[in-house]
């Protein structure tokens, strides 16, 4: 029984070692979410997603450039980008959440055509992004790495161009899940834009 349990801790020590050389030496993708510890403000503390041009934002740092580099590396590149908000440089931890889908075992390439959509406002990475044909307005919100403390989380807007008119409609949506509006499972079209408004002094 002994031996049994001796080999299973020495089996699951060479796991342990194995994911931690192959984090330190992995080149991150775009596509990849990233989980930022920063330890000397957890407000900071995020999961973000490495865009299509290899870069991520993040709050008080901008766009760092990501692909390519390894947790390490990006962990020090943001620590500096982040130091001038600091007395002294921050302790930053960076790492994989989750891989691309091209790079996850069974999967092949993209999952299908993409549109791009804008999302803009109280959420961790706005901007212009890729999204898979399909994909929801709840979807694309945990794909710009969810809102910010400060989201107005019942006024968030969709903005659609009539096809014939071009005339800009707006439809509201309350992410806590009650009252009119649409709701989280609207399926996005190309060219649409989410704003995220901030929220009100006692909304």
């Amino acid at each position: 029984m002994r031996t049994v349990i001796g080999s299973l801790i020495a089996f699951v020590m060479t796991m342990v070692v194995a994911t931690a050389a192959w984090a330190q030496s992995y080149q991150i993708q775009p596509g990849d979410a990233l989980t930022v510890e920063v330890l000397e403000d957890p407000t900071l503390n995020r999961t973000v997603l490495v865009l299509p041009d290899g870069s991520i934002n993040f709050p008080l740092a901008g766009s760092l450039r990501a692909a390519g580099q390894s947790t390490t590396g990006l962990s020090s590149s943001l620590s500096t980008a982040l130091a001038s908000n600091f007395n002294t440089p921050p302790t930053v931890f960076i790492s994989i959440a989750s891989l691309a889908p091209s790079l996850l075992p069974g999967t092949v390439g993209a999952t299908g055509p993409t549109i791009e959509v804008f999302v803009m406002g109280e959420v961790n990475i706005p901007g212009k992004h890729l999204a898979t044909e399909g994909t929801t307005l709840l979807q694309v919100l945990a794909q710009v790495g969810g809102l910010t403390n400060f989201a107005a989380r019942k006024r968030i807007e969709l903005r659609r161009a009539d096809s014939k008119t071009g005339v800009m409609n707006k439809y509201t949506y309350n992410y806590n899940g009650s009252g009119a509006g649409i709701k989280g499972n609207t399926v996005l079209k190309a060219g649409d834009v989410v704003v995220v408004p901030a929220r009100r002094l006692f909304e």
